[in-house]
């Protein structure tokens, strides 16, 4: 017999590196360079885990405390008994694990048997690897007995040096072309899936279609009355916007339904550009439209009513009273600025009784209005005249009708330099005398007292003029003024206790009041003062 490797045939074998694995534990890693490993194939695919296998395809079961390895987690569907061929393998390589070899049968015909494998001391075979019976060594013990090969592996040693067989065609694909498909399936995937993420991140980043912001749920609840938001629901339907084209100039205003008649009141400056034979319409803020007619207008107090007819659900505001106001009301102005029809603005009463004069471009002076109005922070631009100015209750109680403008500060009323927070409104008091007196007569009356004052007097106070009218006397005789004492040079400082400083002022301050009111007007003659009271007369507007 050939020697074995390692050491001299008639030394005793040297004691094994450790001691036997009672339980034929394969070592881990590849073979040692101790022995030369036979050939070997692989046996047919393993059939799907609980596939019944045809006789003769079982494999003989593992040696007593030998691991199995677990069937292969993608099962090969049943196939018919493959012959096993010894394919050729390089020395060194043992069957892969889980593998059992069968029992050598017997020298192949026409061969000579292999001499017998040489051992190495202390190491056990490849996990699941049987070895075939040889004769007794003293220094080793006996080998594992192996059970009977099975008809798939009859007639086979797997220790005999077979001649290569014939290239035959895979049955299943390489391990190497798996893990490439593997690799190629999971890139393709991997852009697929990262194109995707990538677009959709961007879809919502740049808030496409699918980004759901919170919202509050629809909120069908009405508004407190006093609220600006109930004062405007409530008065919004009496409100219109007032259109006017002359023969030379046209315009935009506001005004708000008398009654049910159809009766409008606005500004006077508001339908003045129509003249005799102007076009009016007004559009109420349902979109409805009308035509409309001048029933009449005064110049002095800056009002005019307009008449729509066959325009059938009517909104009538209700009139308050400006006497009751107090500084610091809220209130809140409706009106079409610069034509923006519905236009709502609030604020409060900043001061009441503030005499204003409006107009003026005519060089007589027929065009001046003077109003004792109530002043209002209120937002009012140039269109909302004509507009009411409301209080908490929804009740009118002011015509907005001028406003300090920050244009070049030469006046009051026209300038289109927008709101600066100084807004004024014919009290609604002289607003209803007045609207009244227009649709029963068409005309207006004044309340005089019958002097001529000079409006050029420089000190405080109203002079009465030297020189009357034309060729009238300054002094009306038989007039309110000369019965209550006044004279040519008199100078007027208060009324009713107010004090006046300018002409302008104590003609505000008189037409604020009805004909018939009784006044009390301190007078200054001589350095004196004396009070003066008389009974208001009465002056037609035209």
């Amino acid at each position: 017999d050939a020697p074995t490797e390692g050491h001299a045939p008639d030394e005793p074998a040297p004691r094994p590196l450790h001691e036997p694995d009672p339980y034929s534990t394969p070592p881990y890693g590849g073979p040692g360079p101790w022995a030369p490993a036979p050939p070997v194939q692989h046996p047919a695919a393993t059939p799907a885990q609980g596939t019944h296998v045809p006789p003769g395809m079982a494999q003989a079961p593992p040696a007593p405390g030998m691991a199995q390895a677990p069937p292969p987690p993608h099962q090969a569907p049943p196939q018919a008994p493959v012959t096993p061929q010894a394919p050729p393998q390089a020395p060194g390589m043992t069957p892969p694990h889980g593998t059992t070899l069968p029992p050598a049968a017997g020298p192949v015909p026409g061969q000579s048997a292999p001499a017998p494998m040489p051992s190495h001391p202390g190491m056990t075979p490849p996990h699941g690897t049987q070895l075939p019976a040889g004769p007794a060594d003293p220094h080793h013990p006996a080998p594992m007995a192996q059970p009977a090969p099975t008809a798939q592996w009859r007639g086979y040693d797997p220790w005999t040096v077979v001649p290569p067989a014939a290239p035959k065609t895979p049955k299943t694909v390489s391990r190497r072309g798996a893990w490439i498909a593997a690799l190629l399936i999971a890139l393709v995937a991997g852009c697929v899936g990262g194109g995707i993420g990538a677009y959709a991140e961007r879809d919502h980043a740049s808030g496409g279609v699918d980004v759901k912001l919170p919202q509050a749920p629809l909120e069908k609840e009405t508004r407190a009355p006093g609220s600006v938001a109930g004062i405007a629901a409530s008065s919004l339907p009496g409100v219109v916007t007032i259109h006017v084209r002359g023969s030379s100039e046209e315009g935009t205003g506001t005004g708000f339904v008398l009654d049910k008649q159809g009766h409008i009141l606005t500004n006077n400056h508001v339908v003045q550009p129509a003249g005799a034979d102007g076009d009016i319409s007004v559009t109420f803020n349902s979109g409805q439209d009308a035509k409309a007619e001048i029933i009449g207008r005064d110049t002095g107090y800056d009002l005019a009513v307009v008449k729509v007819d066959r325009v059938s659900g009517l909104t009538p505001l209700p009139l308050g009273n400006s006497d009751s106001v107090r500084v610091g009301d809220p209130v809140v102005a409706i009106g079409a600025p610069f034509d923006l029809a519905g236009t709502v603005t609030s604020g409060i009463i900043s001061a009441k009784e503030r005499p204003i004069t409006a107009g003026g471009e005519k060089e007589d002076g027929s065009d001046v209005s003077y109003v004792d109005a109530l002043q209002t922070d209120a937002p009012i631009n140039p269109g909302n005249s004509g507009g009411p100015l409301v209080d908490r209750k929804g009740r009118v109680i002011g015509v907005n009708s001028a406003i300090r403008a920050a244009d070049d500060g030469s006046g009051l009323g026209g300038g289109q330099g927008g709101s600066i927070g100084l807004g004024f409104a014919i009290p609604i008091n002289q607003g209803k005398r007045v609207a009244e007196e227009l649709i029963n007569t068409g005309k207006a009356t004044h309340p005089v007292i019958g002097v001529t004052l000079d409006m050029g007097y420089s000190g405080d106070g109203a002079r009465v003029n030297t020189k009357g009218a034309g060729s009238g006397p300054p002094v009306s005789s038989g007039g309110p003024g000369d019965k209550a004492g006044i004279k040519a040079g008199d100078v007027i400082t208060e009324v009713d206790g107010v004090p006046v400083h300018s002409g302008q002022e104590l003609i505000v301050k008189i037409r604020s009041h009805r004909p018939g009111d009784r006044l009390a007007l301190t007078v200054e003659r001589g350095g004196k003062k004396r009070t003066a009271e008389l009974i208001l007369g009465s002056a037609s507007s035209g």
